[in-house]
């Protein structure tokens, strides 16, 4: 078992930037990849961006140019770096961890509010 625990959000303007926080603990030696998906009110949770144990990231579409994700292992934590915010980024931010096993892992979210 792996629990999660995100912090970081809040409320901002358009253009400003935010950084969301990860920690990981437990049973972390099973984790291959550590990431961050994000639910609009009204719509599907959609990923964001994640990071492997190997340092290798992928990022939506959306995210690409504005969002970093970075970790750091001897914390078991990773983080969003989120500038250039938009309205449309505004959303509750899960933070979420896949291991071997498998096993899948959600945090218990964090929102974030972009205002206009």
């Amino acid at each position: 078992q792996v629990q999660l625990v995100e912090s970081g959000g809040g409320l901002v303007h358009a253009g400003g930037s935010l950084r969301l926080s990860c920690t990981a603990s437990g049973d972390t030696g099973r984790i291959n990849a550590m990431g961050w998906y994000r639910q609009a009110p009204g719509k599907q949770r959609d990923f964001v961006a994640l990071i492997t144990t190997r340092g290798t990231t992928n990022y939506a579409d959306s995210a690409k140019g504005r969002f970093t994700i970075s970790r750091d292992s001897a914390k078991n934590t990773v983080y969003l770096q989120m500038n250039n915010l938009k309205p449309e980024d505004t959303a509750v931010y899960y933070c979420n961890v896949v291991g071997t096993g498998p096993f899948v892992s959600w945090g218990q979210g964090t929102q974030v509010t972009v205002s206009s």
